[in-house]
């Protein structure tokens, strides 16, 4: 009976993916690309979209598009992974998928009880000076000096259902780390630089080397901050001056629709969910393929609130864990926050072995995560429209706070 049930499940799938076909082919005729059309598609509010044809690993079931994929189970040890939260490599469940070579989906490789301290790094420590974040270029230095101290009181306590003005984290749209993105230029620079964090850089160092690619450095990351109406528009991440090293995404929160698409606009695009703890790495071809976010949606149930709820904040660590305990006010605020929101670290290596930055930085590249234009109220791609405080698609923008 579960063969009939996959069997037919596939089937349904495989139908699915022959319509989705048609009706990008049936676009790209009216004049507007697959990609575009799709994004438009899940991002829909009402009617709300089918989701019946987005793919979740989750549910672990390879089909004719999803297939197992092979980590390097002696590259990184059982002790190594534990120190940052992961379970052993062997217990990962990992995926690639038909037609996208070099594209890895870990469904939550994390230890129960782990992730909330990476919620914690990206909530109350990440956004400390002297990292950047979008509210400093509406703000002074010393308004945004403590975001978490100036936000805990607004987020302490349960939603008193009034209407109540934002807190600063809830304001908060994204934060840089390491060598720090120019949202202008769209390149990264020597002389805009904060050391990046050795616990993030540990547990990007141990994923990626699982995944067959030792001696990863990683030296940016962009964190996006979404609420449930949040969205990011379609773009490609290539301002790195070495697309030979992969590309890391940490998934925290609530669960998002994740498309992925081809080399152009006009190829389309594979839906599938991430929830919390999903890890997603993009090497090869896979590096630099258009992708974006249409839609936040509500965690399934045993997805979040982070699994955080059934594990102990007072439970033991080992003693060579980069993982901290939690303090129930701190715990307090993260559930508060996570409720209704999703946060995404992305984590990439910058220069290759020997690379150094140009002296003029290069003007050619197309889009990048977090670029100001995605990121606007109501744009889908780079579009400008009109600012408008209704919008159906909150931007995660540096002139929005």
């Amino acid at each position: 009976m579960t063969r009939y049930h996959v069997t037919q499940t596939d089937s349904r799938r495989q139908a699915s993916y022959v319509i989705m076909a048609k009706m990008a082919a049936s676009m790209v005729e009216s004049g507007e690309d697959a990609f575009r059309k799709i994004f438009k598609f899940y991002k829909r509010r009402n009617p709300p979209p089918d989701f019946s044809d987005v793919i979740d690993f989750s549910r672990g079931v390879p089909s004719a598009k999803v297939i197992s994929a092979k980590l390097d189970l002696a590259a990184v040890s059982d002790t190594e992974a534990a120190r940052v939260g992961l379970q052993s490599v062997r217990d990962w469940r990992a995926f690639s998928l038909q037609g996208y070579p070099g594209f890895i989906f870990i469904s939550n490789p994390f230890l129960l009880g782990s992730q909330p301290f990476w919620v914690r790094q990206c909530l109350k420590t990440y956004p400390q000076k002297p990292n950047v974040c979008n509210l400093d270029m509406h703000m002074s230095p010393s308004d945004t000096q403590d975001i978490w101290g100036k936000s805990i009181h607004g987020l302490s306590g349960p939603p008193s259902g009034k209407r109540e003005s934002k807190t600063l984290l809830e304001r908060l749209r994204w934060v840089t780390l390491g060598y720090h993105y120019n949202w202008d230029t769209k390149t990264y620079s020597a002389n805009h630089y904060t050391p990046f964090p050795d616990e993030l850089h540990w547990l990007s160092f141990q994923i990626t080397a699982a995944c067959g690619f030792p001696g990863f450095n990683a030296e940016a990351g962009i964190l996006n901050y979404y609420r449930s109406d949040s969205c990011l528009g379609i773009h490609v991440d290539e301002s790195e001056l070495d697309h030979s090293r992969p590309l890391l995404s940490f998934s925290f929160g609530q669960s998002a629709i994740f498309l992925l698409g081809g080399t152009c606009r006009q190829d389309p695009p594979t839906a599938m969910y991430m929830h919390s703890g999903d890890v997603m790495v993009m090497s090869g071809q896979s590096r630099l393929l258009y992708h974006a976010v249409p839609r936040i949606i509500p965690a399934p149930q045993g997805h979040t609130a982070l699994e955080m709820e059934g594990c102990s904040l007072a439970s033991p660590l080992q003693d060579s864990t980069v993982l901290e305990q939690m303090s129930e006010q701190d715990w307090a605020v993260c559930s508060r926050y996570i409720q209704s929101s999703r946060v995404n670290v992305t984590v990439r290596q910058v220069l290759g072995p020997g690379q150094s930055f140009p002296e003029t930085p290069s003007q050619h590249h197309r889009t990048d995560a977090g670029q100001t234009d995605e990121y606007h109220e109501g744009s889908v791609d780079g579009e400008r429209p009109k600012r408008k405080r209704s919008s159906s698609c909150d931007s995660i923008d540096i002139g929005e706070t």
